[in-house]
């Protein structure tokens, strides 16, 4: 008995907002989109990778992975453009601009082709029962397309926030921040359910609680505001209250 009262009075403050994370009471969820509620993270990323090998970049499929995950756009395409030879009748400028418009026509046509909602997406939706949304680091025409193709885009309607639209990019926590008050939810009674790094740091940055499907480093664990999720039906008790 001594031993477990001991246990009990040694948990750390993180542990115990860790363990408040399954009881607390969530007046809003917002959700990433890619990798989160539809299967397009892998599918993005490979275009940009084999792309970028087209044109000589000498890296694995792995490395290129963990470059792009969760970043916007201009970020993935400035680092496949410092590992490749550009022609040298092609600027920075039009080299970006290029390959981007290029990148982006081979995706939407792989989303066609393949893209899926992630398992459970359609019943945790349906299930809701208090104000949720969509906060992504894409453009609104690459969300509307996604969430079109797998058929969750009737779920949001007015509610997608898109970070080229709101001039913030995660990891930053304006995009998150301004989603709470489109949705009259104060940020620490926000749940945002992630699978990115970016992300995670962006909802810890805004003050709310992080559900991730990603594993995360002990420093963002440490903050009391991080729960590791192995997928989305898990989320159907934990947003219950």
């Amino acid at each position: 008995m001594d031993g477990d009262g001991g246990a009990r009075a040694s948990l750390s403050l993180a542990d115990n907002r860790r363990m408040n994370a399954t009881t607390t009471r969530f007046d809003a969820v917002l959700f990433d989109l890619d990798g989160t509620l539809v299967d397009s993270e892998t599918l993005g990323m490979d275009v940009l990778w084999e792309e970028g090998r087209a044109l000589g970049m000498q890296v694995s499929r792995e490395e290129a992975h963990r470059a792009f995950l969760g970043q916007p756009m201009g970020h993935c395409v400035g680092w496949v453009a410092e590992r490749v030879s550009r022609p040298v009748s092609e600027s920075a400028e039009e080299f970006t601009a290029n390959f981007t418009s290029h990148v982006r026509r081979l995706q939407t046509q792989r989303f066609r082709d393949q893209l899926q909602a992630m398992p459970g997406a359609h019943e945790l939706l349906s299930a809701l029962n208090k104000p949720f949304c969509v906060a992504t680091n894409g453009p609104r025409q690459k969300a509307e397309l996604t969430l079109g193709l797998t058929g969750l885009l009737p779920f949001f309607e007015q509610r997608l926030f898109t970070a080229y639209e709101v001039g913030h990019f995660k990891p930053a926590p304006g995009l998150f921040l301004h989603a709470a008050q489109a949705l009259g939810a104060q940020p620490e009674r926000c749940a945002v359910v992630e699978d990115s790094l970016p992300g995670v740091r962006a909802g810890v940055a805004a003050g709310m609680q992080v559900f991730s499907l990603m594993d995360v480093d002990g420093s963002l664990m440490a903050t009391g505001r991080v729960q590791r999720i192995a997928e989305l039906a898990e989320l159907h008790e934990l947003l219950a209250a």
